[in-house]
Parts: C-alpha cells; structure tokens; sequence
C-alpha cells in the first residue's frame, strides 16, 4: 500500500509494530519517543507520525480519538490517557492520566457537541464507573452512571451512548446468585448478570431497563466455565454485554452480548426480547460467513444493515474483520452485504469498533491490536495506520471545535545573548491559525516582533525582545485573537 503507516509510539520498552509485524520478545526492542514540550513539560504523550494524505479527506478535516490504555506484553508502563490529533498526527489535546480512559469520543447534548468518555476501576466485568460529559471549553458538564437500585457508580465501560432524547445507554454488571449446572457448575452457582439502563442524563433517573438472566439462559453462552470461576468471589461471565444501541426507529434496541456470540434486539417499552441474532439460540439462518464470534458494537444503519467489528478470537475462530449483514426479520436469514477485513494476518481478542463516518467510510479501531483503519463503504482499504502502548477500546474520526477556558501556556528561554526562544501551545484548542509575540517594558507599552504559523501543538519563535514582558496571543484564522499569555522563564 503506497502509503505511510502511522506510529503511535509507547514508552522506550514498548514494542514497535510496523507493516502489520510484531517483533519478537527477543528481538532488538525498538526505542519509541515521547513528546518534550517546553511550554507543557508535564504533558509527555508518546509521538505520532501521521502521514497527512494517510486519511482520505472526503469528510474533511477530520480528528482522530484515541485513549491508549498501555500495558502490552513487553510493557507494563506504557503511557495511558486520552488524545486528540490533528490530521498531521500532532496533538490538539492531551489528558495525561493515571487511569485509562475508555471510549474518548464526540457526541451531542442539550443540542451541543460534547466530548465524552468513561472513567474508573476497569477490571471487566467487574468494572465500576461512570460516564464523564465535557463542553467544548473542556469543562465538566455532567457525570452519568447508573440509576434506580444500582449504585450510580457501577456503570460498566463498555457503553456511553447519548441518544437524541438526551439519555444515555448504559451497561452494569451484577453478581447474581443462579443454576450453572447446565454449564458443569453448580446449582447454586454464581454468574454476573449483564443489566441494560436507559438513564435520563438530567435526573439520573432508568427510563429503560433489562436483564440478561431474565431472557438469556446460561447454557447460551459460548464461553467455558473455568476452575474456581462460579462462586460468589468469581462469578460466571457468561454473557458480557458490550454495546447498546437504537434499532427499528428507536422503538427497539439493539445489544450485542460477547459471550453468547449474539445481537439481541429489544422491545424499548416492555423490555421483552424480540429476536436474536447470531450464537446457540438464532432466530436466524445465518448465511455463508454470516456468522460472527465474540463481537462488539453492534448497530442498525440508515441503510437498514447491520454492522459490527467480529473479532472472532479468543480463542480464535478466524479472521477478525468489520461487517455489515442484510437481517431479513420476514425470512428470517441474514447475509454478508460487505466485509471489511484486516490487511494482514491480524487478529483482535478482545475490544474493537465500527464508525460510520457521514460520507459513508468506515472507521475500525481494532481493539487489542493497535490499528486504525479506513476503508471504502464497499470495503476498500483506504488507510491503516499503527500505533504501539497497547491496546484502544475503541477509534474514532469527529469534526471537534473547542477553546479552553484555560489560557495559552508560553515559556521564554535564552539560547544566545541576543536571541529568545519564546515557546507557545494552547491544549485542546482547535482554532489556532498562528501565534503573534508581543513585547515591552510592561503590558502597556508592548510592541509587535512577529506573527508566526502553528506548527502542531507547540510552536517556537526567536526574537530579539523590546523589554521584560513578553506576551503571546493565539490568532484564528481570519486573525482574530483567540486568547493570550505572559511567557513565563522556562524552569530547564
């Protein structure tokens, strides 16, 4: 593919991944570079290499979301937060954190672009957190979790979606004591109960919820019970919901379930299953490499498909691979309308998702693999880009606009005596054209030296300064400034 791959480095320990290759434990450890800005030097994410025309830009200008989560076989440190980069691989914004984050991503409230991810303990399934919903200054608007009996801090990572009616789909799971005998346990085993909630954002409140157990027996997972698992210490994870979504204009919804290799839509009044999809129970015919196995994000298009990223591994079943399924509910059948597989010998265990960007690409995160790829509606692969530091829940492509309330950051250094190094970088603002550097004897009696192009998140200008003061200011394109800041002497 006459294009260059993308390069998220990890820390220096982290293994390189390059052409869909993965060097062995044994072999020379490639050494990976994390950003050093002098204006942020607490703010070290690990380089990006993106080749501008890697990305088609029939959906134009668009950024790409990451929440690298660290941790791969040769790397226990990895560097883990949330990042927004440009189309030049270069960061717009940075959230260096100790704890992962899981599903970064734009989506809309009270009519408004928000940005939005979960938070919390991530030891799936037993995961306990909740939905954090940002404005675009990046100030913290809301924090969503479950409702009615369950504590509102139990929401599990796998789902945050808003909905039109400004509600969000969430997921919990639930140590619920039950028969495991048809699965080699015990009669008074426990399994984790995988629970459904629609949540009014505003009030907390479920408008919507249901339970695995009350429609999905154990004996329709797919999943082994393993010594030790099925009591109250380790309950059984035999279904594992992982995605929520709309169906049938909003009158159903759609859920896909890893364990039971199923997609079960459900009634969004009553709660009741309608159909399922996929799995032991099928109320489907499933046609030639219909099937899917351990899959995630499972979602009804405009179109009327079907999508959803089939990792089909772990174990490995086959290829893992992006597709789109006609589900006649008349006939009862469901067939392969377009597969999107992985260029290479590639396969996800666990993780992994299917955007539909608006001009009708798609974009895969490839979960536990540290890809991102964009192919044609109809399956062409247009873009596949790496990236090391382990693994990514899911990826995305989103127009974003946004300034902080946080002012510009801006250092002052002195390479030679008649020269100053002014550093400037403004995280998470996207409308920064270029950068105007004033300077004086004091803020009122300030004078021009120089207007300079951004060039990605930090960018340098020399000047021989008219005085002690120093000012920067961030100009949009059309030269209007943006905000503004003193430079500071950088502390090096």
């Amino acid at each position: 593919m006459a294009m260059k791959r993308t390069v998220l480095a990890g820390l220096a320990a982290a293994t390189l991944l390059l052409a869909g290759c993965t060097a062995d434990a044994d072999d020379d450890i490639a050494v990976a570079e994390r950003w050093d800005f002098h204006s942020r030097p607490e703010l070290a994410p690990p380089k990006v290499d993106i080749d501008s025309g890697a990305f088609p830009d029939d959906n134009g200008d668009l950024e790409t979301f990451l929440a690298p989560k660290g941790q791969t076989q040769t790397d226990d440190t990895s560097w883990v937060g949330g990042l927004i980069l440009d189309s030049a691989g270069d960061p717009v914004w940075i959230r260096d954190d100790s704890e992962a984050l899981w599903d970064l991503r734009v989506q809309e409230y009270q009519g408004k672009p928000v940005l939005t991810w979960w938070e919390g303990l991530a030891e799936t399934p037993h995961t306990a957190g909740e939905v954090v919903i940002l404005d675009d200054s990046y100030q913290e608007i809301a924090r969503v979790g479950m409702g009615g009996e369950l504590p509102k801090d139990t929401s599990d990572l796998h789902e945050t979606t808003i909905t039109a009616d400004d509600t969000m789909f969430l997921i919990s799971y639930v140590k619920t004591q039950t028969d495991l005998s048809s699965v080699g346990g015990a009669e008074d085993g426990w399994a984790w109960e995988g629970i459904v909630q629609e949540v009014d954002i505003a009030s907390g409140d479920p408008l919507f919820e249901w339970r695995s157990l009350d429609a999905v027996p154990i004996d329709e997972t797919e999943t082994e019970l393993k010594e030790g698992e099925g009591t109250k210490d380790e309950p059984f994870d035999y279904i594992h919901l992982n995605s929520v979504s709309e169906d049938d204009d909003g009158r159903a919804l759609l859920v896909s379930a890893r364990n039971t290799h199923a997609v079960y839509q459900l009634d969004r009044k009553s709660a009741d299953l309608n159909w399922v999809l996929g799995g032991k129970a099928s109320d489907f015919e499933m046609g030639e490499s219909a099937q899917f196995a351990w899959q995630h994000d499972a979602q009804r298009r405009s179109d009327g498909t079907l999508t959803l990223f089939d990792n089909h591994a772990a174990p490995r079943l086959g290829d893992t691979r992006g597709l789109r399924l006609d589900v006649d509910e008349k006939k009862k059948r469901a067939e392969v309308v377009t597969e999107y597989p992985a260029p290479d010998d590639r396969s996800s265990g666990s993780q992994g998702n299917f955007q539909e960007l608006p001009g009708g690409n798609v974009v895969l995160g490839w979960g536990s693999e540290p890809y991102i790829s964009e192919f044609s509606k109809d399956g062409k692969l247009l873009a596949d880009l790496t990236f090391t530091g382990g693994s990514n829940y899911r990826a995305y492509r989103f127009d974003w606009h946004a300034q902080p309330t946080a002012p510009p950051t801006a250092t002052k250094s002195q390479p030679q005596s008649d020269i100053t190094r002014v550093h400037m970088s403004w995280n998470g603002a996207t409308e920064v054209a270029s950068w105007r550097v004033l300077s004086g004897d004091d803020e009122e009696h300030l004078v021009e030296n120089t207007e300079v192009e951004r060039t990605g998140f930090e960018t340098a200008a020399d000047i021989t300064p008219n005085g002690s003061t120093i000012i920067v200011e961030a100009l949009d394109a059309d030269g209007k400034s943006l905000g503004s800041t003193r430079a500071e002497p950088q502390n090096r």
